[in-house]
């Protein structure tokens, strides 16, 4: 619930999660946490009501779940300029003993990318994994006839543009044709564009990303990351 009100992650749980510093019982509507070690600057307000800071609700955030839905909380904590890296620096130094203190420290160590679903966590796994150049990820392009063009990956040095097709969002007449008409505007502004769908096997993604990436092309393309 904490990281929902900051907008760093959606939750469809119905249980208000509240962390105290000394012990209280929890009920059917709120699960209480005991922390000894949360302190005034480990809160703040939200939209009038009390919540612990960002960097103490992505601490406690990074002791439950994934790795890829971690990066993404940070990813989204960056696009709403909420992201404070000398706070979360700050709480990690006094974080001994705290469940989420190496999965944040680890996580904070690099930029993080943010992604907008599960078959994008997956390509960007695959990528790390595969020790090739890391993307820019929902990277703003402009092409001909398209003056903004918001693509999956982005190898801006290499010309390359790696796009997700999943059939929830592709799966329609329409849907084909708008794609079939991005990439042509791609290829005429001199990307490659490259679809992979969910059913390719992760050896075959990384086999012709390695190939694609190697070698790298020297002119860079005009494009930002996305908003």
């Amino acid at each position: 619930m904490r990281a929902a009100l900051w907008g760093l992650l959606h939750t469809n749980a119905t249980r208000i999660d509240v962390t105290v510093p000394r012990a209280r019982a929890s009920n059917a509507t709120i699960r209480l946490h005991r922390s000894r070690s949360l302190i005034a600057r480990d809160t703040d307000t939200r939209e009038g009501i009390p919540v612990t800071s960002v960097a103490r609700t992505l601490l406690d955030l990074a002791a439950t779940i994934r790795a890829d839905r971690l990066e993404r909380a940070l990813a989204q904590a960056q696009r709403q300029q909420l992201y404070d890296h000398t706070a979360i620096a700050e709480l990690l130094a006094r974080a001994n003993g705290h469940r989420g203190r190496r999965a944040l420290s680890q996580a904070t160590a690099r930029e993080p990318k943010l992604t907008r679903s599960e078959w994008e966590v997956r390509l960007l796994t695959l990528v790390r994994a595969a020790a090739v150049p890391e993307p820019q990820t929902n990277f703003l392009l402009t092409a001909p006839d398209h003056p903004r063009l918001e693509v999956d990956f982005c190898w801006p040095t290499h010309r390359l543009v790696v796009e997700t097709d999943g059939w929830e969002s592709h799966g329609t007449r329409a849907a084909f044709e708008a794609d079939r008409g991005r990439d042509a505007a791609l290829q005429a502004g001199g990307w490659r564009v490259v679809r992979f769908t969910w059913r390719t096997p992760d050896a075959t993604i990384v086999t012709r990303l390695q190939a694609l990436l190697t070698p790298a092309r020297t002119h860079l393309p005009h494009g930002s990351p996305g908003p």
